[in-house]
């Protein structure tokens, strides 16, 4: 199975450092930032995990609920997670899945053969609160990811959905967006009414508060 963007993510119930956990009943009318990590106690996954803790005022001001795997067992985690809150001087308090057996990385295709046939690479999906999958990432092993951009390119979903508009490159909250390129001029002129520029007839730019 190929996960695709706009698919309704895979449900699974698993065991977590929160119990057992059933993805679609603990997700559901939130925003999902589901990522792996590669195993447990190693430098970059501590870090990470650390970062998404840091974090944690930010992911809840967008409604979402940041859920990590990772293919180690619940009591590995839970020794792992106090190293976490040490080094990095944060709490974690989201949930972290144990995969040991890989069934969830291989249902997610977070096991990239060439890369490592055992160990999960740095998946991220973002899942909408209706369960869809919005924005997919892949990281090698040994790349930790850009929280500013995870940060960013949520914004861009939550405001895109709300407004129906679509953002440029590198757009950060309060920049302008553009019309996307099915939207008649009449249709942009209802809809936008605070106004837009045409570029080109295709590349129309509006600002929208």
């Amino acid at each position: 199975m190929t996960l695709r963007i706009g698919e309704r993510a895979p449900d699974f119930l698993a065991s977590s450092t929160h119990g057992e956990l059933s993805l679609h009943a603990w997700g559901s009318g939130f925003w999902i930032m589901f990522f792996s990590h590669p195993g447990d106690f190693t430098p970059v996954c501590t870090t990470e995990l650390g970062r998404t803790a840091q974090l944690a005022s930010e992911f809840a001001r967008r409604d979402v609920k940041p859920l990590g795997l990772s293919t180690d067992t619940v009591a590995d985690h839970r020794r792992w997670i106090d190293d976490v809150n040490r080094t990095q001087k944060t709490r974690v308090e989201f949930p972290l899945i144990a995969d040991p057996d890989l069934r969830i990385a291989r249902l997610y295709e977070m096991i990239h053969p060439q890369e490592d046939d055992r160990q999960a690479v740095r998946s991220l999906f973002i899942i909408d609160p209706q369960l869809r999958i919005r924005l997919t990432l892949s990281y090698p092993l040994a790349v930790g990811r850009n929280f500013r951009e995870i940060l960013r390119a949520i914004d861009a979903l939550q405001f895109t959905d709300k407004h129906a508009v679509v953002t440029p490159a590198e757009w950060i909250a309060g920049d302008p967006v553009m019309i996307p390129s099915g939207v008649s001029s009449e249709a942009a002129n209802e809809q936008f009414p605070q106004g837009w520029q045409e570029i080109t007839p295709y590349l129309r730019v509006t600002v929208v508060k």
